[in-house]
């Protein structure tokens, strides 16, 4: 039997989620300062991997872990070595809120590849929204104008696309395979192909730095507890916008890990990104659309 709807303890866990989340993400940003993105991204999953493996294995049991399809579990994996190291290597060059404030553009992204790889119809009302959600990217980027327009802005909004494009295949293999096999598969795949990858410009970790790299692996599992306890309590409809709570996480850590805040440009360019994607989450209640709450995250 599903959980009974509990909409103030799935916000409290959301909200948990969300703090957890930018905790593994100022830890990735610290790591991407000392290591190639390749290797970030291996350390990023294969830390995860056993807290995450202990939780399903002690609530779901091992059955659970089966995979069905497992050629969209593979595509999963690797979108998800392409969404993690263009992070990491955004992080090396860009601001935690600046970084978030781009990657905030996937939720339009998703609705847009919908079109396209699920047949889904999306109104000329959510199509102004997501329109206007990128020209927000453009404010924040501010090409043209001496401002941030870089491969790391680029980076970002590559991650933000495979984010997207890995969403879309959620909507496929909920119908098959267990979000318990859909979420160690994504850290498998991501841990032994992006530690392949990274062999050749492979960088000894540093002794002082085990306990960052643990601390990355259990925020990022307690992230991935709380985020699947908060859909599981509350309709996605009603959890999913509290994501954008993470925008005052990460510019409280830019000024407690690196004294820095966002210029006018990114106050504003997130703003019209946010609201874009709050009306287009609006829209898509209206109009009764469905989507399945994310099972990863940068």
């Amino acid at each position: 039997m599903p959980p009974q709807r509990q909409p103030a303890r799935a916000a409290l866990w959301m909200l948990g989620a969300v703090a957890a989340f930018s905790l593994m993400d100022a830890a990735m940003k610290l790591l991407s300062a000392r290591y190639p993105p390749m290797q970030v991204t291996m350390l990023r999953g294969s830390a995860s991997l056993p807290f995450v493996l202990a939780w399903v294995l002690a609530t779901a049991g091992p059955r659970s872990l089966l995979p069905r399809r497992w050629g969209l579990q593979l595509l999963r994996g690797v979108l998800g070595i392409v969404m993690i190291f263009c992070f990491a290597y955004a992080l090396k060059r860009l601001s935690l809120s600046t970084a978030y404030t781009i990657y905030f553009v996937s939720p339009l992204l998703v609705a847009a590849l919908s079109v396209p790889l699920l047949g889904e119809r999306v109104g000329p009302r959510r199509w102004t929204a997501i329109a206007i959600g990128l020209a927000g990217v453009l404010v924040v980027l501010r090409p043209g104008m001496g401002g941030i327009v870089s491969l790391a802005g680029f980076m970002v909004l590559l991650a933000a696309l495979a984010y997207a494009i890995a969403s879309v295949t959620v909507s496929l293999l909920t119908r098959t395979d267990t979000p318990q096999s859909m979420v160690v598969c994504f850290l498998l795949v991501m841990a032994l192909g992006a530690g392949v990858l990274a062999a050749p410009d492979w960088t000894p970790l540093r002794a002082g730095d085990g306990w960052l790299i643990a601390g990355m692996g259990l925020a990022g599992a307690l992230g991935q507890v709380a985020l699947t306890r908060a859909f599981q309590l509350g309709e996605a409809s009603m959890v999913a916008p509290l994501e954008y709570t993470g925008l005052v996480w990460v510019i409280a850590w830019d000024w407690l890990l690196w004294t820095t805040l966002p210029d006018r440009a990114t106050w504003l360019g997130a703003a019209i990104i946010v609201a874009s994607g709050l009306y287009l989450m609006r829209r898509e209640r209206v109009k009764g659309v469905r989507a399945p709450g994310p099972l990863e995250h940068p």
